[in-house]
C-alpha cells in the first residue's frame, strides 16, 4: 500500500538572488472551479520550479518519453524493493523476538516520512528535482545498509526510518516531476501508468523475499536490490543534469547566489524551518507511540514514561503552532492552503483512508501465515490483492478522468465500495473462513481506495497553482503518513494490549509460561502444526484481536463521505487550454 511547498508568508526582508519569497495567496478562481497560476508573473516561481520549466522548454519529445520510460523503471525497482521489505519485516523483528513491535517500528517512520516530504518539497522547489532525487536515493541506501547489517531491533527501527523516508521521498519526487511534465487532464493517466510496475512486483516481491529468506537470508535481499535501484536511477540523473546544463547554456536559468558554504547552511536551515520540522514530527510521534508501548510499561497508563510522552507530544504540537505563527521566518506548514475546502477535504480523505486501512492491515500478513498456514509469498499475494486491484484499475479510472474531467462524484461512488469491502472482513476474517473470501474483500477495498486516492490527489493538485504542486503533494503525503501512523498506533495498541492476554488465556496450562516467547516470535508461533493445542490457542488469540481491529476500522470509514462532500465540483478537462499555454513541452 500505500506520499508523496508553498512559499513563506513571512519572508526575510533581504532579497536573495537564488530564491525570492512571496506570500502564498490562494490562486484566482477560473471557470473550471479550480485554481491556476498567474503564469506571466514568473517572479513568484521558485528556482527549482523554474529549472524544471526550463528543462521542459529545451528538451525534445524524445527526451520527454525517454524520461517517462526511465521513471517507470525506477518505480518498478523501488516497488519491488518495498514489496520484498514488507514481506520480510515480520521475520526481521521476530529474529530479535520482537514481532509485537512491528507496528511501533512503523509509527515513527511514517510520521517522519510525512513531515520530511514538506522539507523535500521545499528542497526541490529551491534547489531542483535532481538534487531531491539524489538525496532520496541516498536515504534509501543508508536505510537498507543498516537493515542488512542490523544486530538488534533498535538499529532495525532506525533503518526503517531512513528507508521509509527515502522511499516516500523518491515516490514524491517522481510524482512531482510527472506533474511538472503533464497537464491535469492527462496527469492521472501517467500517474496510473507509472504505478503499473506494482502489478508485477505484487507477485515477484513476496516470492523473491521467500527465496532469499529460505535459501540465503534477509540481509542479502536488502543489499542486492538496493544496488539494482541505484543502477536504474543513474540514467534519470544524467538526463536531468544534461538538460539543466543545456538550459543554463541557453541563458534560461539565472546564476547561483554566490553565498559561502556557511551562509548557505544557515540559509537553508531557515528556509526549511528545521525547528518546525522537529516540533511537528516529535509531537506526532510522542502522541502515537504510547498506544503501542503501554503494555510494556510497568504501570500501564499510569506509568510516568507514558504520561510524559503524551504530555511532551501535546506540548510539541502546541509549540509548533506558536513557532509557526510568531517566530518562524519561513513557515514550514502552509496553513493558508487549508482554507480551500477542496484542498482540506482531499487531504483529510487521504488521512482517514490511510488511518482506517492500517488499523486492520498492520498485522494482516502475520495473520494469514499463522491462522491460515500460508507461506510468505502466498500470504503477501492475498495482502497485495488490495494494491493490485488499485493499480490495475488506475489506468481505466484515469481514462475516465481524461474524457469526462469529473473528480468529485466518482470519489463519492467509491466510498460505499470501500466500506463494503472492509465491513465484510468482520464476517470473513475468522479461522474457518476460506482464503478466497478474504481476497474478495481485498479486491473491493483496493478498488474503492484506488478511486478515492486518484480523485483526492487530482483534487489536491487542481486546488493550487503549478508552482505550488510540490507543496500540495507534500501536504497530501503528510496527511496520509500521519493517518497511517495513527492507524499503526491503534493497531499496535490493540495488538500489544489484547493479544498477550488472550494468548495466555487460551494456551494450555502447562505452556502458559511460554506465552511471552510465543508472542514475540512468529516463527515459534508457526512451529506448532495447525490442530495442536498451542497453535489453536495462537489462532484463537489472533482471531479475537483481528476482529476488533476490523470493527474499529470500519466504524471510522463514513467520515470520508463528509470529507469528499465538501469538494468543489472541479472539471479538469476545462483547464486543458490554460495549462497548454502556460507550460513548455509537456504531455
Amino acid at each position: 500500500m500505500a506520499s508523496i511547498t508553498p512559499t513563506d508568508p513571512h519572508a526575510s526582508s533581504g532579497r536573495d538572488i537564488e530564491k525570492d519569497h512571496y506570500p502564498v495567496q490562494p490562486a484566482a478562481e477560473v471557470p473550471g472551479d479550480s485554481k491556476t497560476e498567474s503564469d506571466d508573473d514568473s517572479s513568484h516561481i521558485q528556482d527549482g520550479v523554474k529549472t524544471v520549466e526550463a528543462i521542459t522548454t529545451v528538451w525534445s519529445k524524445k527526451s520527454l518519453w525517454t524520461t517517462f520510460a526511465l521513471l517507470w523503471l525506477v518505480s518498478f525497482v523501488s516497488a519491488l524493493l518495498s514489496s520484498i521489505d514488507t514481506a520480510l519485516s515480520p521475520y526481521v523483528t521476530s529474529s530479535f523476538s520482537k514481532h509485537g513491535l512491528l507496528a511501533v517500528i512503523n509509527i515513527a517512520a511514517r510520521v517522519i516520512g510525512g513531515v520530511v516530504t514538506l522539507s523535500i518539497g521545499k528542497l526541490i522547489d529551491i534547489r531542483g528535482r535532481m538534487e531531491g532525487f539524489i538525496g532520496s536515493l541516498f536515504l534509501i541506501t543508508i536505510g537498507m545498509i543498516m537493515k542488512a547489517t542490523c544486530q538488534n531491533v533498535e538499529t532495525y527501527a532506525a533503518a526503517q526510518v531512513f528507508a521509509w523516508v527515502g522511499k516516500v521521498a523518491l515516490g514524491f519526487i517522481i510524482q512531482v516531476f510527472v506533474a511538472d511534465i503533464t497537464t491535469l487532464k492527462n496527469r492521472m493517466f501517467i500517474f496510473a501508468l507509472n504505478s503499473t510496475p506494482n502489478l508485477a512486483t505484487t507477485f515477484a516481491g513476496p516470492k523473491i523475499a521467500e527465496l532469499f529468506y529460505t535459501r540465503v537470508n534477509f540481509r542479502w535481499a536488502f543489499g542486492a536490490f538496493t544496488i539494482v535501484l541505484i543502477a536504474v536511477s543513474l540514467p534519470v540523473i544524467f538526463i536531468l543534469y544534461f538538460h539543466e546544463r543545456k538550459a543554463k547554456e541557453m541563458g534560461v536559468l539565472r546564476p547561483k547566489s554566490g553565498r559561502t558554504r556557511l551562509q548557505s547552511i544557515v540559509y537553508y536551515i531557515s528556509e526549511f524551518d528545521v525547528i518546525g520540522a522537529i516540533l511537528i514530527s516529535g509531537g506526532f510521534t510522542l502522541i502515537t507511540l504510547p498506544f503501542s508501548l503501554v503494555s510494556s510499561a510497568s504501570h500501564s497508563w499510569q506509568s510516568a514514561s507514558i504520561i510524559v510522552m503524551i504530555v511532551m507530544g501535546v506540548v510539541g504540537l502546541a509549540a509548533f503552532v506558536l513557532w509557526e505563527k510568531f517566530y518562524a521566518k519561513t513557515k514550514f506548514f502552509p496553513f493558508e492552503f487549508l482554507k480551500d475546502r477542496t484542498f482540506l477535504g482531499a487531504v483529510m480523505s487521504h488521512f482517514i483512508v490511510f488511518m482506517t486501512t492500517f488499523i486492520w492491515d498492520a498485522y494482516y500478513s502475520s495473520y494469514l501465515q499463522v491462522v491460515h498456514g500460508l507461506s510468505i509469498s502466498i500470504s503477501n499475494y492475498v495482502l497485495n490483492a488490495y494494491s493490485l486491484t488499485s493499480y490495475f484499475t488506475g489506468p481505466f479510472i484515469a481514462l475516465y478522468i481524461h474524457f469526462t474531467g469529473h473528480v468529485k462524484y466518482p470519489a463519492l461512488v467509491a466510498i460505499p465500495i470501500y466500506l463494503l469491502g472492509t465491513a465484510l472482513l468482520v464476517y470473513f476474517r475468522v479461522p474457518s473462513s476460506e482464503v478466497g473470501y478474504l481476497v474478495m474483500c481485498q479486491v473491493l477495498v483496493g478498488f474503492g481506495v484506488g478511486m478515492i486516492g486518484q480523485m483526492a490527489t487530482l483534487a489536491t493538485m487542481a486546488s493550487v497553482r503549478h508552482q505550488d504542486v510540490a507543496v500540495a503533494l507534500a501536504i497530501y503525503g503528510l496527511f496520509g503518513s500521519v493517518g497511517s501512523s495513527v492507524g499503526y498506533a491503534v493497531a499496535g495498541g490493540l495488538w500489544t494490549n489484547i493479544l498477550p492476554v488472550k494468548l495466555y488465556e487460551f494456551l494450555p496450562e502447562d505452556t502458559k509460561n511460554q506465552s511471552a516467547a510465543i508472542y514475540g516470535d512468529i516463527t515459534k508461533q508457526m512451529a506448532y502444526p495447525i490442530g495442536t493445542p498451542i497453535r489453536d490457542a495462537v489462532i484463537a488469540a489472533y482471531a479475537d484481536v483481528m476482529r476488533k481491529m476490523v470493527i474499529v476500522g470500519s466504524a471510522l470509514i463514513p467520515l470520508t463521505i463528509i470529507c469528499v462532500a465538501v469538494w468543489r465540483n472541479i472539471n479538469v478537462k476545462k483547464l486543458e487550454a490554460t495549462e497548454k499555454r502556460a507550460r513548455g513541452n509537456v504531455f
